[in-house]
């Protein structure tokens, strides 16, 4: 029997980032909103994690809603029709429905209607693996523009009262789009996960727990030592790996934008990976918090509005987080 033969797509050599939108909770939250339920103080929360302020999204508004404005943006910005869009991908953890995917509902608000669309759940590195699913995809000719995005509101499902991790938590959205380009736009990855720890951070209980009345609504919590711990060693490596991944060095960067975890946490990334004082360092955490997997789209943005002349320079972008999972890959920022 002869074997049919079948039609094998194909896509462009290499793929660019276009254009980044952002969107941030309507409502400012200072430290001192925060610290009566915790029993802390505005000095604790800064000298541990370098936040002075983090936006929250109002009721109402939803990580969809966040997700849709930032997608909106991004198109906008980078130059081409809604309807060339047919990827959207959503890294969230925090969409409240199981299902539809956010993203379904996304591409039929922007316009990219009849898109593929899925929700990716890589916690605080989703939107590196969504990048790098997008890179992929683009390349194999099973999508030509894409938008990628980190989308959360986080405070739907965070206990005020819990001292591990309730602080750090911000809500927003920050989206990419990308697409074909002459020249290599987007690195390899370096990538993984390590379910040993799986402990370290996640949510409390789970859905059926709550449904039976054995808990209450499920949240976040972490093992904040474990984390840190981790993070600083095992992530500055992978960082480390991701350079040379690119064929690059730390002095050729013109930026460097982690996962917007913990500003001691960048502090010693930028100490092991003997950043030089030319490379910006993205410390949106500061005023916006750790928004999870919309904090490297949303650093990022903020970079490139505050320091223009960026564009067209090699960007080390890592994100980290509950799993444990994480992604790295050098960028040319649009």
């Amino acid at each position: 029997m002869t074997r049919p033969t079948l039609n094998q797509s194909s896509g462009p050599k290499y793929t660019r980032l276009y254009g980044f939108g952002a969107s941030r909770g309507d409502r400012i939250v200072p430290n001192s909103d925060l610290v009566g339920p915790i029993d802390s103080s505005d000095e604790w929360i800064r000298q541990r994690t370098g936040i002075i302020t983090r936006t929250r999204a109002s009721e109402g508004i939803l990580a969809v809603d966040l997700a849709t404005d930032a997608a909106k943006e991004a198109i906008e910005v980078s130059g081409i029709e809604p309807s060339q869009v047919d990827l959207v991908i959503v890294a969230t953890i925090s969409n409240v429905q199981q299902t539809p995917s956010m993203a379904a509902i996304v591409a039929e608000r922007i316009g990219a209607k009849p898109a593929a669309a899925y929700d990716s759940n890589a916690a605080c590195a989703g939107y590196s693996y969504g990048l790098t699913q997008a890179d992929a995809l683009i390349k194999a000719g099973a999508a030509h523009y894409a938008v990628v995005i980190g989308a959360e509101k986080l405070s739907d499902i965070v206990d005020p009262s819990d001292r591990s991790i309730s602080f750090l938590l911000g809500d927003g959205a920050g989206a990419a789009v990308v697409g074909p380009s002459d020249y290599t736009g987007i690195s390899p990855v370096v990538w993984g996960s390590d379910g040993s720890k799986a402990a370290a951070v996640g949510m409390n209980a789970t859905l059926i727990d709550f449904r039976d009345g054995d808990a209450n609504w499920p949240t976040l919590r972490q093992e904040g030592q474990t984390v840190f711990r981790w993070a600083v060693w095992d992530m500055a490596k992978a960082a480390k790996r991701a350079l040379e991944v690119a064929g690059i060095t730390a002095d050729q960067l013109a930026a460097f934008i982690p996962h917007q975890a913990n500003m001691r946490i960048i502090d010693e990334f930028a100490k092991q990976l003997g950043l030089p004082e030319s490379v910006v360092i993205a410390r949106d955490i500061e005023t916006t918090g750790n928004t999870s997997a919309a904090s490297i789209p949303l650093a990022t943005h903020r970079l490139l509005k505050e320091h223009p002349e960026l564009s067209g320079g090699l960007a080390l972008q890592i994100g980290f987080g509950a799993g444990l999972v994480y992604g790295a890959q050098v960028v040319i920022l649009p």
